[in-house]
């Protein structure tokens, strides 16, 4: 069993370092406060000063899940496929008995929140127990955690953050509890798309787009088109991309038993009129769509179907959601989406308790989809972070979140990044060292989840790269998550092809990303009744993520289980589904980056999907008839 493989974690202080102060009618706390987690704050976040004390928190904490070994054991048996329990993905119920805290660790925790003046009855609690939280007041915290919570400003967007980078616990539970946030973590999950052009009265509507931009959307008379005649460089459409990889002849089987979805972060969602306008013109036979799929709230997720603002437009707001609903149901439908809303957005604006405020993203949703009766078996998210914003011991239980997921038969897929091995001008360590290296990226790091990459070009497709922005597929190795098993026949070889270059600045032992890749550059989006174009892996990410879909659609019709986690299958065989992208590099930190070689590498993994192999390598049919 090779475990999380932890490469490096945050201090955990030994000292006693204070004492319950909570002045109430009942103080315990059986042993001494001794630190728990230490983090240093990560680069441009600046201390502003104390938070008010009368800011509120909601708190998440993290106990120890009692088996979590036991059930990694089980999420590489059913996802190998040469192990003879492939495919027997678990249940929620069978999952909460790996994941329940012990009696001991639940009643300890229960008690110090008691004896320090929490109510038990304003506690939310996961289903197997594992997480718990209360919305607290900062003052309260500080004393609950031994700690103290400041206002912290990011310096160059002026995002303000309440954290605490380093906070304690009586020492009889420090076995007891794996992490508790907001404290020390800065994350903030980043929409990776880059538009290419702002918008302007110069740009076309999207009625007349075929023309403006010259844009293929099918050749008259041919039933089977050809990449060279639907696909243009300057504007990827979804006829190109089904083409392309293959789906376009495939007609959906089972849809409704087969599901996908898509996350929603930072007050992103999809506009339906946007989205109805783009399959129109697009994806005709999917016009209907655009108003059809599901908009699931989460923690006062956003949700505006009105008119944006100015100021919106100007930022850009619902970009990312329109790309990612626009591509997922271009090349997946008829398969139902989902759109996951996750509100609990970090910033905090002085003086004013907004009630989302301080909230970890990731774990919102976690907690909200866990709670479901159903949930689709392929879940795109185009939002990574640099992995040195979250401390080592947060990110490791998040990572084990997505693990949960995976053994009960879901594909989580994350983008890899846009700034290649890192971005020019931050690519500095938070190690206390300064040092320069490349920056990886989180979630794509954890071993849990499949890692997606950006190409571009047809003939043939290249590892991405946009000089006008910027934009570069991202990649590269962790600094957390040590390499798991299922990579430890290909990475090295692409380690020891590299013969000592950029030694120093990246973890040779650690776990390399991305997985696979797909396209992302140049993709048409409709925003506001516009056309514009788009870069970034979130485009690549909902595309390979509608391509598997596609996979799971033939294999639940054939009577198989849908791929799961899909990285052991990946490495082990199902590669050679993919195409093999030799050119291009993860340009960043002022290099060139890794290159993209043949086999797996760390900017395009294996490539990018070939529907039709893929269907084959795992013998199924593609049951295909025009669909265009």
């Amino acid at each position: 069993m090779w475990a999380l493989g932890l490469l490096s974690l945050a201090v955990l202080g030994d000292v006693a370092c204070g004492k319950p102060v909570y002045t109430g009618d009942k103080v315990q706390s059986r042993t001494p406060y001794a630190v728990k987690d230490s983090y240093d704050v990560p680069a441009k976040w600046t201390r502003e000063g104390p938070a008010p004390e009368d800011h509120h928190i909601t708190l998440s904490i993290g106990l120890k899940q009692s088996r979590f070994g036991d059930l990694e054991k089980q999420l590489m048996e059913v996802s190998d496929p040469d192990h003879p329990r492939y495919g027997q993905h678990l249940t929620p119920e069978e999952v909460s008995k790996y994941i329940r805290p012990t009696e001991e660790a639940s009643d300890d925790v229960h008690e110090w929140l008691s004896d320090n003046g929490v109510d038990l009855d304003t506690l939310s609690h996961t289903q197997a127990g594992d997480w718990i939280t209360v919305r607290l007041p900062v003052k309260q915290v500080e004393q609950l955690l031994d700690t103290e919570y400041s206002v912290y400003k990011h310096d160059e967007d002026g995002t303000r953050m309440v954290r605490a980078p380093e906070w304690s616990l009586p020492r009889h539970l420090h076995g007891h509890v794996d992490a508790i946030q907001p404290t020390n973590s800065f994350s903030r999950p980043s929409k990776l798309s880059k538009p290419n052009m702002k918008r302007s009265s110069t740009l076309k509507p999207v009625s007349k787009a075929e023309g403006a931009l010259r844009v293929p959307l099918g050749t008259p008379g041919v039933q089977h088109p050809t990449v060279s005649q639907v696909c243009n460089t300057s504007l990827v459409t979804p006829l190109c991309l089904r083409t392309l990889y293959g789906t376009v002849d495939y007609v959906p089987q089972v849809p409704g038993q087969n599901q996908i979805a898509l996350c929603n972060y930072l007050n992103e969602t999809n506009n339906r009129s946007d989205v109805s306008i783009f399959l129109q013109n697009f994806r005709p036979d999917a016009a209907g769509a655009g108003q059809q799929f599901t908009i699931d709230i989460i923690a006062n997720g956003q949700n505006q179907q009105t008119p944006l603002s100015a100021t919106q437009l100007g930022n850009g707001q619902d970009i990312e959601g329109n790309l990612d609903a626009e591509t997922i149901l271009g090349i997946s439908y008829p398969t139902p989406l989902t759109a996951y809303n996750t509100g609990g957005s970090p910033d905090f604006i002085p003086d004013v308790n907004t009630p989302t405020d301080t909230n970890e993203p990731y774990l919102t949703w976690i907690t909200f989809v866990e709670g479901q009766s159903s949930v689709p078996q392929v879940i795109s998210t185009s939002y990574d972070d640099d992995e040195q914003t979250v401390p080592p011991s947060f990110a490791a239980r998040v990572c084990q979140e997505f693990a949960k997921f995976g053994v009960q038969g879901h594909t989580l897929l994350f983008a890899s990044g846009d700034s290649g091995v890192g971005p020019t001008g931050g690519c500095t360590s938070n190690n206390g060292t300064n040092a320069t290296a490349f920056i990886p990226e989180f979630p794509s790091t954890c071993p849990y989840i499949t890692s997606v990459g950006a190409t571009k070009n047809f003939a043939p497709e290249v590892a991405a790269f946009d000089s006008s922005n910027n934009f570069a597929s991202g990649g590269g190795f962790s600094n957390y998550f040590a390499r798991p098993y299922y990579q430890n026949t290909t990475v090295p070889q692409y380690i020891a092809s590299l013969n000592g270059e950029y030694a120093g600045l990246f973890n040779a032992s650690g776990r390399g990303y991305p997985d696979i890749s797909a396209q992302g550059q140049r993709f048409a989006v409709v925003y506001d009744g516009e056309v514009i174009s788009v870069d970034g892996t979130s485009a690549a990410t909902p595309a390979a993520s509608a391509v598997l879909s596609l996979v799971n659609d033939a294999l639940i019709a054939a009577g198989k289980s849908p791929l799961g986690f899909f990285n052991p299958l990946l490495y082990k065989t199902a590669y050679a589904g993919f195409n093999d992208i030799t050119s291009g590099s993860a340009i960043g930190c002022g290099t060139n980056g890794f290159a993209a070689k043949a086999g797996w590498d760390p900017v395009t993994g294996f490539g990018t999907p070939n529907f039709p192999k893929i269907l084959s390598i795992l013998g199924v049919p593609t049951n295909s008839s025009s669909t265009t």
